[in-house]
């Protein structure tokens, strides 16, 4: 222990004595590990965003009945185009099927305008909802009342907002209990949803949620429903999607050996399927990023056998003084991974910066992984490692009468 430090300690010392060449050493690894970090975190953070937003639609211990699940092919969705709409009965088939399923929100969507006196939004998201929605873990409201069941039954003009809807309809002024206009309709404000965030530059807040039976007296009744299914327990969120294909299938007379004519997913469904398509992107994105680190430590191998070719006679000295073999190798290679360590540690540092400065300009978001930093590290120490060993080698090799002899 004691020899390899003091190897470290001469090959620090020669670092610092060579400040520029040193800074220039280290110049590629930094580029380069600067590059990864940035790309990885905007990658993690994108993948964080995505799989938030997945997951607050449907909820991580819920599922959906759609009319069709998620196509990956032109055939499959020329097949489901075909599917019959998910309506009111399908959801009271899919509630009375098991004891294992707690609540069954049927769901459906439009856009339409929504104005103020003062403000109009030309097309705000508006979601007409069943009564189950107050109770789903999704439903979180920030000011006011989630909508009664007795507001739900009568169908009345009642809504929640969504938090950038209610911002920018009502400004500085109370929203609760004011009166909005969807589709030239009067709706009551009760409620103000919490804030979910953005996604690629796209607030998740911009809507209005209002019974499902005001929501049909607007946009009519031949709409396809969505059905949000909460089991009784997170851990029987699979026998109760069992349970709710055999009830629609029961519900739409399917002989065995037909498929599905709906849909039944939940969010790992979308995340698996987002997954999929951006896996192999990613992947080539970094590796090609990747490539960087290869030509850093090409610089490094240079610069050290240039080092080698410079200190000849002072290895020749040291091996004549009793130094071994093992202990020039050991010289070389701190200085080598000394080098390509720390340029990894200012490229970290600096590819976080690049990646918060990027999200900051541009829709993307960043997020920082421990295990991302232990990689920009680490990476760079076995680069430096790599690429110094035919240097130390070089080095170790030298006979120490022709080194002393050498001009």
């Amino acid at each position: 222990m004691q020899q390899f430090l003091e190897a470290a300690g001469i090959a620090l010392a020669a670092i610092w004595s060579n400040k520029l060449r040193s800074f220039l050493t280290m110049l590629g690894n930094i580029v380069a590990v600067t590059s990864i970090i940035a790309v990885v975190s905007l990658i993690q953070g994108l993948n964080a965003s995505v799989s938030g937003a997945i997951t607050s639609q449907i909820g991580a211990d819920s599922f959906s009945v759609q009319r069709t699940g998620p196509t990956r092919t032109e055939e499959e969705q020329l097949r489901v185009q075909g599917n019959p709409r998910v309506t009111l009965d399908d959801a009271e088939a899919v509630r009375k099927a098991s004891d294992r399923i707690r609540y069954v929100m049927a769901a459906a969507g439009s856009s339409a305008e929504a104005k103020t006196r003062q403000t109009t939004l030309d097309s705000l998201s508006i979601q007409g909802v069943t009564k189950e929605y107050a109770s789903l873990p999704t439903t979180l409201i920030e000011a006011g009342r989630a909508m009664t069941p007795a507001e739900f039954d009568g169908k009345r003009n009642v809504a929640v907002l969504g938090w950038d809807a209610a911002d920018r309809l009502f400004g500085a002024v109370d929203p609760l209990d004011k009166f909005i206009s969807i589709a030239g309709i009067r709706f009551r404000v009760v409620g103000i949803h919490k804030k979910k965030g953005a996604i690629f530059g796209r607030s998740q807040d911009e809507f209005a949620v209002i019974p499902l039976g005001a929501f049909q007296r607007l946009f009519g009744s031949r709409q396809s429903l969505q059905l949000t299914v909460l089991p009784t327990d997170p851990a029987l969120v699979r026998a109760a999607m069992d349970d709710a294909t055999i009830a629609m299938r029961v519900t739409r007379r399917l002989r065995p050996g037909e498929p599905d004519n709906f849909g039944v997913v939940t969010s790992d469904t979308f995340l698996d399927l987002y997954n999929q398509v951006t896996s192999g992107i990613f992947a080539i994105l970094i590796g090609v990023v990747s490539l960087s680190l290869v030509v850093g430590g090409i610089v490094i191998m240079n610069i050290m056998l240039m080092v080698v070719s410079e200190r000849t006679r002072e290895i020749g000295l040291r091996k004549s003084l009793g130094a071994r073999r093992r202990d020039v190798l050991w010289q070389i290679l701190t200085e080598s991974v000394t080098l390509s360590t720390f340029g990894g540690i200012v490229g970290t540092a600096l590819g976080f910066l690049v990646a918060f400065g990027i999200s900051k300009l541009t829709p993307l978001p960043a997020a920082v992984e421990p295990w991302s930093v232990a990689l920009g590290i680490s990476v760079t120490a076995i680069v430096g490692l790599f690429f110094g060993l035919y240097p130390a080698m070089q080095a170790a090799s030298l006979d120490p009468i022709e080194a002393l002899r050498r001009e």
